[in-house]
């Protein structure tokens, strides 16, 4: 079971900590606002990426991918969010100490993006189908995936916002800030085109 607990982790992290919406999200609250001031964000995607993988794991997913309806509602909320996320990423004053009267992203919304992010079924369906940690019990196999993967949503989550606040500190001449933070708006939208587009 340690083997297949290492490669589902290995998959799981090629996977889930390659760029996306949720983790360029992440990496551009933390150069735009520190790693403190995005804390409240992070545990929105990660809470909302825990849902995508419960979503999967109870079969619930199938089911929502049978309406179209639902699916584009959902979609299109996600890509407006996520548009405002990248101008308020894109605005935001630059430099930890300039965004003190500014007011960093929520957990709600990180929750929301999370939970309508396509990349996060993809990456998060693909490890999920793809090993078997209990051979000979649904059941436990499910909860062993789960709790294999969670390990892995916290991980991921707190290194691109780890990875963003480090440039926060770096970055924080406001010529050079500023285009760290159109690059990662420009960057973060350029990723929900491609999850649609694949």
């Amino acid at each position: 079971m340690l083997n297949d607990l290492l490669l589902l982790w290995l998959a799981a992290f090629t996977l889930m900590a390659s760029p996306g919406p949720a983790t360029l999200s992440l990496a551009a609250i933390g150069t735009a606002y520190g790693f403190r001031r995005g804390v409240p964000y992070l545990f929105g995607i990660m809470a909302g990426t825990w849902g995508v993988l419960v979503l999967i794991a109870t079969g619930i997913t199938a089911i929502i991918l049978t309406q179209p309806l639902l699916m584009g509602v959902v979609t299109t909320a996600a890509a407006a969010y996520i548009l405002y996320l990248a101008w308020k990423i894109a605005t935001a004053p630059v430099g930890v100490k300039a965004v003190a009267s500014d007011t960093a992203p929520a957990a709600l919304p990180g929750f929301l993006l999370a939970i309508a992010n396509p990349k996060a079924f993809a990456a998060i369906g693909a490890a999920y189908a793809g090993h078997t940690l209990v051979e000979t019990d649904l059941l436990a196999d499910t909860l062993a995936k789960v709790a294999a993967l969670t390990v892995m949503v916290v991980i991921v989550n707190v290194g691109w916002l780890s990875f963003g606040a480090a440039f926060s500190r770096v970055l924080s001449h406001p010529t050079l800030g500023r285009i760290a933070n159109i690059t990662f708006a420009i960057m973060l939208v350029s990723s929900v085109g491609v999850a649609l587009l694949s």
